[in-house]
């Protein structure tokens, strides 16, 4: 009894100490997704049919690999608000028009991931909001003319 007991304990413990820390954090991934979250678009673009691929997409290329002829590009950031395990941070894609770097949209996520008892299983996540990655971004900003 006493060893059952003892276990117990021990499970409580664990327990408190890593799912407790989990949930604090997928309760702040969600209060900043609900401050600055999303996708903005200050300026819609139309484009002609054949700029856009099978699936509707229009490929611009990421600021460093720039070519001349280029009409527009993203940037990206990660930032780690909390490293280890568990992790959270602050996804931030932003496109731009070349010729005048004139800014178009930006997308802002928030991700932890981790936080569980170890073992051989995946670590589990928590993101917000849904589709703010450079993808959705591009479909709202590079609409069919």
């Amino acid at each position: 009894m006493k060893k059952i007991a003892l276990f117990l304990f021990a499970s409580l413990i664990v327990y408190a100490t890593f799912f407790t820390e989990k949930d604090r954090l997928d309760r702040e991934v969600k209060r900043l997704c609900a401050i600055d979250g999303g996708i903005k678009v200050y300026e819609t673009v139309k484009l002609p049919a054949e700029r856009f691929d099978q699936y509707g997409q229009i490929s611009i290329p990421y600021k460093k690999n720039v070519k001349a002829g280029d009409e527009y590009y993203y940037e990206s950031s990660t930032v780690y608000l909390i490293r280890g395990n568990p992790e959270m941070w602050r996804s931030h894609y932003r496109v731009y028009r070349a010729y005048d770097s004139k800014f178009l949209g930006e997308s802002v996520g928030y991700a932890r991931v981790g936080g569980d008892i170890p073992g051989p299983w995946h670590s589990s996540s928590y993101s917000c909001p849904d589709k703010v990655d450079i993808t959705d971004l591009k479909k709202q900003i590079f609409v069919e003319n």
